[in-house]
């Protein structure tokens, strides 16, 4: 009998897993369930009644385990690099938010929207406020997600004079991203502009002022002082 090859797993395959753990659920008889049994992560199992359904193995709860580690190291790298970002703008003179609810209305209807880091110039003439969008990304398939919703690229273009995406060094190339938005590429050592948003005058609506009026922005951190 010819040998088959394993299924390379993806995040279906983690996404079913999770809900299968959660509680024993009945047979779909579909694809993804098909790769799951053959790779060990879920058998079969018969009630008194004779009906069949599902549980997690082990070998299953140790994949699961793994797709927590990894989720867990992708959270804590998108959040490390949304508090370097909010710290360039800092020292660049702005203030800075970090996730922000504000409300847009590119086209007909209203976006409830969070970037990551949302930053005004500090500054007290209006005309002069030029608010940033920097959205950041560190995995690629967070990325070529969030490319597909151009309704939510509309609305942060509606909220701000310049977007940008901060890219993590390696996950795509500047060209992939839309013209309408500038790209920054982070290193571990430092945040470099790859290509310049396009600049557009903006003034932020009543609703804007009051979301940032009661938001907390971010505050620099204070190296301790020295003991006398």
């Amino acid at each position: 009998m010819p040998s088959i090859a394993p299924t390379k797993l993806t995040r279906t395959h983690d996404s079913r897993l999770r809900q299968m753990y959660r509680s024993a659920g009945w047979p779909c008889q579909d694809t993804v369930e098909i790769e799951l049994l053959a790779a060990g992560l879920l058998e079969r199992r018969l009630e008194p009644s004779g009906k069949e359904y599902l549980r997690v193995t082990e070998a299953g709860i140790a994949r699961l385990a793994q797709a927590l580690d990894r989720n867990r190291g992708a959270f804590d790298a998108h959040e490390a690099l949304v508090q370097r970002v909010a710290e360039e703008m800092l020292a660049a003179g702005r203030i800075a938010w970090r996730g922000l609810s504000l409300l847009a209305k590119p086209g007909e209807d209203w976006l409830q929207l969070r970037p990551d880091v949302y930053s005004i110039r500090n500054t007290t003439v209006e005309d002069y406020v030029e608010p940033i969008v920097h959205e950041i990304k560190v995995r690629r398939a967070d990325l070529l997600s969030d490319l597909k919703k151009p309704d939510k690229r509309a609305g942060y273009i509606a909220l701000a004079s310049e977007c940008y995406y901060v890219l993590q060094e390696g996950i795509a190339r500047p060209e992939e991203i839309p013209p309408e938005c500038g790209v920054m590429i982070a290193s571990d050592t430092r945040i470099e502009v790859a290509r310049l948003a396009p600049k557009r005058p903006l003034r932020l609506g009543f609703a804007s002022w009051m979301a940032l009026a009661k938001a907390e922005p971010v505050r620099a951190v204070l190296e301790p002082a020295p003991r006398l």
